[in-house]
This record gives C-alpha cells, structure tokens and sequence, in this order.
C-alpha cells in the first residue's frame, strides 16, 4: 500500500480513506442509489472534512436505512429526534432535515430526467472532465445553482464540485498518483 503514489490528501494512515481514494474516487458510477448515498454524504461533508464523513458512512448506512430514498423522504420528526440522539453519524438538524428536503427533490429530478444521472448528462453531455487543483468551476457552480433553485439544501458549488469528482464526472487524481490520467492520456 505503501509503495503506491496516491494524491497528497490522501490520508495514508486511514485505510478506509486509502481504499476510498484507490477504488472509489473520480471512478465512474452513475447508479442512482450510489448517486443519492454520495449527495447525502457530501451535504454532511460542508463545514468539516470528507474523512470524518467517510469514517462515519458505515454508520450513516445504518441509520439512514440504508440510503432508502422512499424512506428518507418519508422521515418524520421522530425519525428526525431518533436521528439527533445517534453519537456514531453527525447529529446537525439543519443537515438532517436537509436530507429529508433533497430527498424528495432527487425523487422529483428522476421523475423529470428519468434518472439522476441523465440530469447531471444534461450540464456535461456525459462527458468526464479532467481537472486537479480545483474546488469549484462553472459546472459545479451551474449545477448547485440549479439544485437550489429546486430547493434543495447543503448544495453549494464546492460540495457539488466534490460531488462530481466522488462519482467521476470530475476525474482530479494528481498528476504523481498512480491513477492519475487525463483526457489526452490513460494509464
């Protein structure tokens, strides 16, 4: 594990973010229950670190029904309370509640698009691309602003902008990691 050059952010103590980065981040997965589970998380992510989030995911899973859109967004106020009292996810009402809105708002996206992801197609025309050393572009900025515009909350351009890289529409490996390619070239 050692031996391999990974992006400087990567934690390399950190299995879980270890494995995160070499197997998940910036690789394409377009399935709308893993689009919903990364939208969650990042809107958890705003203010504190992506590891904190992510060594807290199994424990999201469980407590968020396993990312069960139908059920988040039927959550009422005692799942809300139930919510607040777990110490293993991060117990910010303002997120939580957010959850629940965007929740119905992605239902409302996939009814318009057909999917989440056939949205997300209609900012990139399903293109990936390639860029290191950002935290917002005009993408990300185009897209929260839309996410908000339908109401959504916790969908700023820089978590909109992780967004895109977590389900690898942004594909931003540094250029010394081991899996760093570009548009020009793949390794």
């Amino acid at each position: 594990m050692e031996s391999k050059k990974r992006c400087k952010w990567c934690n390399l103590k950190n299995e879980i973010y270890v494995k995160y980065h070499d197997e998940e981040w910036c690789q394409t997965n377009f399935e709308d229950n893993y689009l919903f589970q990364m939208l969650i998380l990042e809107s958890f992510q705003a203010g504190l670190s992506w590891e904190c989030v992510l060594n807290k995911r199994e424990d999201f899973r469980k407590a968020f029904d396993n990312f069960d859109i139908d059920k988040i967004s039927n959550y009422d106020d005692k799942k809300i309370e139930e919510l607040m009292e777990n110490k293993k996810i991060i117990r910010n009402r303002l997120k939580i509640k957010a959850s629940i809105n965007n929740a119905k708002i992605f239902k409302e996206i996939q009814k318009e698009y057909g999917t989440f992801y056939n949205y997300l197609k209609s900012f990139t025309n399903g293109k990936t691309i390639y860029e290191i050393g950002e935290t917002t572009s005009s993408l990300s900025d185009n897209i929260s602003r839309d996410l908000q515009k339908r109401g959504m909350k916790f969908v700023g351009s820089t978590i909109i902008y992780s967004y895109l890289q977590a389900v690898g529409i942004i594909y931003s490996h540094d250029e010394q990691c081991f899996l760093y390619k570009n548009d020009k070239e793949e390794r």
